[in-house]
């Protein structure tokens, strides 16, 4: 994993002032130092400019960046964040095409992969990527990202020029580039947040290649096009067949991301989805006589303060002991406590460059920090259940029979925050409607299916394009700020695309949630834990982080130069504060109530003033 970044113009050239360049592209790529710690490089060509971070994982010494190869006389050079998981035949592929290799590395493999297909070699790739080849062959820049947008890539586009990074925070380092937020980025973070409209990029100006999206910046622009989208399609096998195919699939999916030359790990929570992905990777460690090790993460005071409720049933502890022992793993227990998971509620803006899922956000943060003091590699267990069925959204009358996005249906609690001005230059409803009515008309429909089916099918897309989409944004800059790469086995293209087109009897066989992947996972676990009700990402119950939380909103709230005064009424965030208006209701997901969006609203206001953004309503 890595960082990339860089510019390039097409039109013009940076022959002149070449020092001048070559110093802007490792500023940008300085600003993503924290995405690859272990080394830096920059290339700098006629029109283009490449700067790398690199967190090594593969081939230590053999896979530096750029990277550049000569064919036919003509240069060829790469900055790529991600890793390859079909590395191996890519590879072999190649030499029969006569191509030869000097490293082990797969950076050298996709980069002869665009020597040889071009644009095409987008649809050969199983991984999580996005990557820039300056090809001096065809005078044009290409770039790519993977197909669910797991490693992230954003870019603007200023005075001819096409500026793209990892991280947005790397694009304002770019001369003209500054910080601004109009209506379109407003109604993002107030409506959306903390979801993400696909390609946009919040700040004004900034935009991102979408997942499974390619892009050709030449001469003529920039072009961006689809290589992957979900397809529909009736689903030909049986129910038993379905559960040996994902049986198959997720063994060889595992396999597969095990694959490090830096010591790997598994987040295990104790849930189904966690368990199955410690399960698998246990087994393969154990065949070669080694111990797997695991992290669990937990907050201060959940001991005390926990109390079961039908979205968190149960608490995790027993759960992970039960996996560990099973799956003989050298667990780590992580805590939270009240002070740091508030504190990193800023560092986490600063690790997304935008407001993010709270604490939710902020402690992933800090687990991430403490799993990078022994590992460099996890595997976790994120978009189970946007593809197994397993959020209550998907069994729900009001999400099956409703218009909206499921996770958030109601927003009432969002605009009655809202000065009347500043509610009236937004409306928000009006923008929400429209990004779900775009998302609703790019579901593949499949013709003849039963209505109730086609509603489940919209919203298994909804998800995976929505909610799993800002699940991986949020994994991907909580662990790399840290420099930890963190893969997600249940993102594999092959095992999305199949279980899309599954019934929804099947998903939910026998009237079970998500028993298509338990019955998938039978030989893998004990039966307890095979069973075991879904139980979200923890958060902390202890009443001494709201505490916390009030008092630096209500310092906020007293202080007039603070920015969100320009956007939020201070008396109806008091009234919120105390409880006297739908402070308990959740405005995203489950478990995103009162103290969530007290947090949500310290992190808008962090954000505001800390990137120093220009509000344009």
């Amino acid at each position: 994993m890595c960082g990339i970044a860089g510019f390039c113009d097409y039109n013009g050239g940076l022959d002149k002032e070449a020092p001048r360049w070559e110093a802007l592209a490792q500023k940008m790529g300085d600003r993503l130092q924290h995405r690859g710690p272990n080394d830096k490089g920059v290339h700098l060509s006629a029109h283009a400019a490449l700067a790398h971070a690199r967190l090594a994982v593969v081939d230590i010494e053999g896979g530096k960046q750029p990277m550049s190869a000569v064919q036919d006389g003509f240069l060829y050079t790469l900055v790529y964040n991600g890793e390859l998981y079909n590395t191996g035949e890519l590879r072999d592929e190649l030499k029969a095409l006569g191509h030869r290799f000097e490293t082990k590395s797969d950076t050298e493999v996709l980069l002869k992969s665009y020597i040889q297909y071009g644009p095409g070699c987008a649809e050969k790739l199983n991984g999580i990527f996005a990557f820039a080849v300056d090809d001096q062959r065809r005078g044009r820049c290409f770039l790519c990202r993977d197909r669910f947008g797991v490693k992230p890539l954003f870019y603007a586009l200023t005075q001819g020029r096409l500026v793209f990074a990892s991280e947005m925070k790397a694009l304002f380092e770019y001369p003209g580039l500054s910080p601004a937020v109009d209506r379109e980025g407003l109604c993002e973070v107030f409506g959306l947040g903390p979801a993400r409209t696909s390609g946009v990029g919040v700040f004004k100006g900034v935009h991102e290649i979408r997942p499974g999206c390619r892009a050709v910046f030449d001469r003529d622009g920039l072009r961006q096009e689809a290589y992957f989208k979900l397809e529909s399609y009736r689903h030909p096998d049986s129910y038993e067949d379905t559960v040996k195919h994902v049986r198959e699939l997720m063994e060889d999916i595992v396999a597969r991301q095990l694959v490090s030359d830096v010591p790997l790990c598994t987040l295990l929570s104790g849930g189904l989805d966690s368990s199955v992905i410690t399960a698998l990777a246990a087994r393969s460690y154990n065949r070669g006589g080694e111990v797997l090790s695991t992290y669990s993460f937990d907050f201060a005071g959940n001991d005390e303060y926990f109390h079961p409720s039908a979205f968190q049933p149960d608490s995790d502890r027993p759960w992970v002991d039960r996996i560990s022992h099973f799956c003989h793993t050298d667990h780590h227990y992580l805590e939270c406590g009240n002070q740091e998971l508030a504190d990193c509620l800023y560092d986490a803006v600063e690790a997304k460059d935008l407001p993010g899922m709270a604490d939710v956000d902020s402690s992933l943060l800090h687990f991430c920090r403490l799993i990078k003091k022994n590992h460099v590699v996890g595997l976790s267990g994120e978009c189970a259940d946007e593809i197994f069925g397993g959020y209550p959204w998907f069994h729900q009358k009001e999400a099956l029979e409703g218009h909206t996005f499921p996770w958030s249906p109601d927003l009432s609690v969002r605009t009655g925050l809202l000065l009347p001005g500043a509610a009236d230059a937004l409306r928000l409803e009006e923008y929400v409607a429209r990004r779900y009515e775009e998302s609703l008309a790019a579901v593949p429909e499949l013709e003849g299916e039963d209505p109730r089916e086609k509603r489940r099918r919209e919203i298994s897309f909804l998800n995976i394009y929505w909610f799993m989409t800002m699940l991986l944004d949020r994994k991907d800059r909580a662990s790399m700020a840290s420099g930890l790469e963190v893969r997600v086995p249940y993102a594999d293209h092959r095992l999305v695309q199949y279980v899309f087109n599954t019934p929804w009897d099947y998903k939910c066989h026998g009237g079970v949630s998500k028993a298509l992947l338990r019955d998938a996972a039978e030989s893998w676990l004990p039966q307890d834990a095979l069973m075991r009700k879904k139980s979200p990402y923890p958060k902390t119950h202890n009443p001494g982080y709201e505490r916390i939380v009030k008092e630096r909103l209500k310092s906020v709230l007293e202080d007039p130069a603070q920015p969100i005064h320009r956007l939020v009424d201070k008396r109806a965030v008091e009234n919120l504060m105390a409880g006297q208006s739908d402070y308990g209701k959740p405005f995203f997901g489950q478990l995103m109530a009162g103290p969530q969006l007290l947090a949500y609203l310290l992190q808008i206001n962090y954000w505001l003033k800390h990137y120093n953004i220009a509000i344009e309503l």
